[in-house]
């Protein structure tokens, strides 16, 4: 519904100078709903994590990473069910690098994330636990070796798998929460007279206000850059994956600049873990025949995944208790070399 109307909306654009500032101010207007949203997103967040007694960092891992990743897990599994199981994945496998190299890497580089080192380093170890799980599932059904020249598969009932293992660990987290494992609870005040369930509903409205702004955002961009005649595999390498990271981001950067930079760390690692069990779960589910992983992603996707991933995880690892700036440049950097390598792999 929401799709067709703006479909609707473009088409009576006119191609003009004067449609050229229609575009531009429905974009300046996307932006600030994006940006209001993302910062009631991170404020109920943190009132969240007080209420419930649980650390920023595993609030931003289940409930904000879960409401962020919405956006990825509609245009994967409407992908799949339109018989496009590349976009599918792609989307997932692309989100991951985008993630965390560039959302990670540019949130730290704002400012300094801090962060519990042992809560964490669970977490970024689930992280590649999950992506190396995606990885190995794909080459597996895929035939093994013949992954390489036939390309791989997700089975429907492995997309089961995923969710069961998705439920396993949102399960897994909160209990360690509260049973005190994952210490490191929140010392920011909040009025009393806040109950759990209006921070739930204000939480809810502002995970609307991103994946709806994001949704309006990511068509609108796409028509301005064709008329302006920008190549459309430009468009298609960069808007899809980076479009449904767009809440991330958002939500990444408002949290740097507020100082809450576990509940950042938190909802990137809680992407990248969704991505997988969430995203490509839910996508595999609803395909029959599974979904097909093309011979592109084990010679490009999956290792660059891989690689940006294990460049995260050697950072968790050396850093003491927060990702400082060189941190944030070098995960960026990590981005910027998987990116043009994979263009100068296509080109």
């Amino acid at each position: 519904m929401i799709d067709r109307l703006i479909l609707q909306f473009l088409s009576m654009v006119p191609n003009t100078f004067l449609g050229m500032i229609i575009l531009v101010a429905v974009i300046a207007l996307c932006l600030v709903v994006l940006g209001k949203g993302a910062d009631i997103l991170v404020d109920e967040a943190v009132g969240l994590s007080v209420k419930w007694g649980i650390p920023k960092m595993l609030i931003g891992a289940t409930v904000v990473s879960l409401g962020t990743t919405l956006p990825e897990v509609t245009v994967s599994v409407l992908a799949a069910l339109n018989g496009s199981p590349d976009l599918a994945m792609g989307n997932a496998v692309g989100s991951i690098i985008c993630d965390t190299g560039l959302i990670l890497g540019i949130s730290s580089i704002i400012s300094p994330l801090p962060f519990k080192k042992s809560v964490v380093s669970r977490q970024s170890w689930y992280q590649l636990g999950s992506s190396m799980l995606l990885v190995a599932t794909a080459f597996i059904f895929g035939g093994g070796i013949r992954a390489f020249t036939n390309g791989g598969t997700i089975p429907q009932y492995m997309g089961w798998v995923f969710l069961a293992i998705l439920v396993l660990y949102l399960f897994n987290t909160i209990k360690r929460s509260k049973s005190g494992e994952d210490d490191g609870v929140s010392d920011i005040e909040i009025p009393d007279d806040l109950s759990t369930a209006k921070i739930l509903i204000k939480l809810i409205f502002g995970i609307i206000l991103v994946v709806l702004s994001s949704k309006v955002l990511i068509p609108v961009v796409q028509e301005f850059a064709t008329r302006i005649h920008i190549p459309e595999t430009v468009i298609a390498a960069t808007l899809v994956a980076f479009g449904t990271s767009l809440p991330e981001l958002i939500t990444g950067i408002t949290a740097a600049r507020k100082g809450y930079g576990d509940l950042a760390i938190g909802n990137i690692l809680g992407a990248d873990i969704l991505n997988v069990l969430f995203v490509v779960g839910a996508a595999a589910s609803v395909t029959k025949g599974g979904l097909h992983v093309d011979t592109n992603f084990f010679y490009i996707l999956f290792p660059a995944m891989i690689f940006v991933l294990l460049v995260c995880k050697l950072a968790i690892s050396f850093s003491k208790d927060s990702l400082k700036r060189p941190v944030g440049i070098i995960l960026l950097s990590a981005y910027l070399i998987v990116t043009v390598t994979s263009y100068a792999v296509n080109f």
